[in-house]
This record gives structure tokens, sequence and C-alpha cells, in this order.
């Protein structure tokens, strides 16, 4: 795996110490990217808007490329999207920290799924200038896959999926499908979030739906609204034998992950109980597995008024009723949303917390909501770090992720205990 996430942090050793530690990693808006920021700090409630707080989750490294090492030229990574960029650092990282060559992979039919929506980013596109030529796979999700695999010489499946905030687990399971039927030996599943401008806080200051103080306080009775970030993960997806004969690590096992959608009715960005209960349900079947044998629910929690409470009835309508006593928290809480990239954190973020055997605490947990009876349910937000009792060898968790356009995912995964416990 690998993870880039805000406040620095470049690798996943780097996560778990900000986990761990209950690190908050926003930051107020980058001045290096020619984004209006005294008129985005200046939007007033008294025309319809909400206020913009200085804050968000901005990655470090987001300009930082290699050009020349990944056999690009200037001209053509200028005009590439940042975000195509880190996906390819991501790429490369995955396969080091998988114990892979990422250099002796030329004609491999491995695969590449990588979740990625669309942000602007540069000049006007409609445009005689010196980018003019180098846009086709420059901007966009076009070529956010194809670089990678054009990098490194893959013949596998290479797509970008963009179903907004649940695209990388969406990424994931289009690479578990692919490998479980043979559409390629292995694949890469991940996501990359770079905001080339700062139009999402634009549109949730016109719906309201942003934090009031610059704090995303997922599932509190405090919460006001969401933090955007940025961020970006990827895993290696291989059948497990092949892992073990090549002597890779293994993080968990998918045991399933599955999508839906939320259907007519209210509107598209409304969450719906009924569908995510659904979508949660349908991969408890796949999955085969006891609800009450998940330790870690790695929620969506984006900390809005509407999103939160429909996450947190429909997971008590179906783990909490089966008499799970999970542990649910948030990344969100340290690192803002980071939309297409967000459900990638979350299950890094799972993975992490298999290895070690400690659920991390999820920031502003000590005032859950009081929209939701808590009394009904063995559902808990993680406070502190809690150690995680394996069963049988493995620990179970769970992941969500739903996006804007009423996509919704889930996933299973179980982790094996590491020789060192």
């Amino acid at each position: 795996m690998a993870v880039e996430a805000p406040g620095g942090v470049d690798s996943p050793a780097a996560l778990w110490s900000a986990l761990c530690e209950s690190r908050e990693l926003l930051g107020p808006f980058p001045r290096d990217r020619g984004w209006p920021i005294d008129d985005l700090l200046s939007l007033s409630p008294l025309d319809g808007w909400r206020q913009v707080c200085d804050s968000g989750g901005f990655l470090d490294g987001a300009a930082m490329f290699d050009p020349a090492f990944f056999g690009i030229p200037y001209s053509e990574a200028v005009a590439a999207h940042p975000q195509q960029r880190v996906a390819m650092r991501m790429a490369w990282k995955t396969l080091e920290n998988a114990g892979v060559n990422p250099g002796t992979l030329e004609g491999e039919f491995g695969g590449c799924f990588i979740g990625m929506s669309m942000t602007e980013y540069g000049p006007r596109t409609a445009l005689a200038d010196a980018y003019t030529g180098q846009r086709t796979v420059g901007l966009g999700q076009l070529g956010g896959a194809g670089r990678i695999s054009h990098s490194l010489g893959l013949t596998g499946p290479s797509m970008c999926i963009d179903s907004a905030c649940a695209s990388s687990l969406t990424a994931l399971q289009l690479a578990a499908n692919a490998v479980q039927t043979d559409e390629c030996e292995w694949a890469l599943a991940g996501a990359a979030c770079v905001l080339g401008a700062p139009t999402a806080f634009y549109e949730f200051s016109k719906l309201n739906a942003l934090s009031d103080d610059g704090h995303c306080r997922a599932y509190s009775d405090d919460a006001s609204g969401t933090v955007w970030g940025e961020g970006a993960g990827m895993v290696l997806v291989e059948r497990e034998s092949r892992a073990r004969q090549l002597g890779h690590r293994i993080y968990g096992r998918i045991l399933a992950v599955r999508t839906n959608h939320n259907g007519k009715g209210r509107p598209i960005l409304v969450p719906r109980v009924r569908a995510q209960e659904q979508v949660v349900r349908k991969t408890l079947d796949a999955a085969g597995i006891d609800p009450a044998d998940v330790g870690m629910i790695e929620g969506h929690g984006t900390a809005t008024l509407a999103g939160d409470p429909v996450e947190l009835l429909a997971l008590f309508k179906t783990y909490g009723a089966a008499g799970s006593t999970a542990l649910l928290g948030s990344i969100k809480s340290n690192c803002g949303h980071a939309q297409a990239a967000a459900g990638m954190l979350g299950l890094i973020k799972l993975l992490l917390a298999g290895q070690h055997g400690y659920i991390p605490p999820t920031l502003f947990s000590d005032n859950p909501t009081k929209k939701l009876d808590w009394d009904l349910t063995g559902i808990r937000l993680a406070t502190k770090l809690d150690e995680w009792q394996p069963k049988d060898g493995l620990r179970y968790g769970a992941a969500s992720s739903f996006g804007a356009g009423g996509a919704n995912a889930h996933a299973i995964i179980a982790m094996p205990v590491s020789d060192a416990e």
C-alpha cells in the first residue's frame, strides 16, 4: 500500500502515527495556487452562503513531481492535472511497499483502477496557448489510470472511476473482480484527490453544509458540516496464493465489496437510509460472516447534518441489530473529506489498524450525536486507542463510502494476525 494525506503524511507509518496520536492534520488554504482567498473567506451568510473557514486538508507534496523519472516531457507534465502526478507516485510507492521493482513490469498483465473526480486546473482549455496539444490526456480523469499503465508498461485493464466520494471503494471492487475472473494477474486499486480550485468550498457554502468552525466533527452532536481535503492512497490486489508464493505482505483479504445507488425520489445530494442499509446487507451476505464478528467500522462520517444521522441509522439497523459491538470512526475527523480518495484513506486506516491490532480514536467523539439513541445498539465511537482482539486469527473490519451523486460502496475485509503477534 501507499498513502499521502494532509499534514505532511507521506507513508503508511506516518499516517498510523498521526492516527494513534489523535492529530488533526488540517491547515489554512494554500496561498500558492492562485485561489481567490479573500473572496472565498468573505462569503456572507446574509446572502444565503455559509461563512467559509480558512481550513482544509491539503497535501504538502501536491506540486512535487519528477517528470524525467516517469519518462514524461516537462511541457506535458506541467499540463497534467496534479491528481495524475500524485497517482503515478502512489503506484510506484505501492509496488515498492509490496517488494516489487516497478521498473521490471513492462508487458505484465497488471490492471489499474483509479478513483478520480474532475476538478478544475490551469487556464481555460478552449484557448490557444503553450499548453494546447497537451490537454487531451493531461486534464480530467482520462490519464489518471492510463499514465500509470503506460509508465509501468502494464497491459491489463486500465480505467478511472468517478462515482464521487464512492470512487475509490468502487475501484477496489472492480480490481478484485478483475483479478478473480482472470482479467489480469494483479491490479492496482486506489484514488487521488487534489483540489485544483476551491470549487467544492463555494458549492458547500451555498448548500450550508460546510463546518462553521473549520473542524470535521464526524458523528458528533457538535457537527455543523464537512471540511474538504485532499489525499491519495493505493493498494495492490492479487490472489492470496500468488501473494504467498511471491512473499508479499498480506494486509487483508477482500471478503466482499458491493455498490448500489440511491435511486429516484429525493434530491440527488440527499443520502438514503434504505439504500445504505441495502448495500451493507448485500456486502455482509456476500462476505458470509456474522456481523457481530466485525470489530471496526470505518464509516463515511462527513460531519454533515444530513449525512451522519442517515449513515448511523443504516449501521444500527444492520450491524447493530445483529449484535455487533464494533468501534466506529472516520478518518475525515483527522484530515477532512478527500472526496474521490476518501474511501481509500479509510480503507488504509482499517488495514493499518488490523496490522497493528489497535483501533485508533476518532476526533471529537466525546459528544456523539443525539439525533439517534445509542443505547439501542452496541456500536460505539472509538474514543481512544483500543486494543483489537482477533477471532480465530483474523480481525474483521468494514469501510463505507457514499457519493454525492447517489452511489454507495461498502467493503468487508479480514485481516490476518501478523507473525509478530
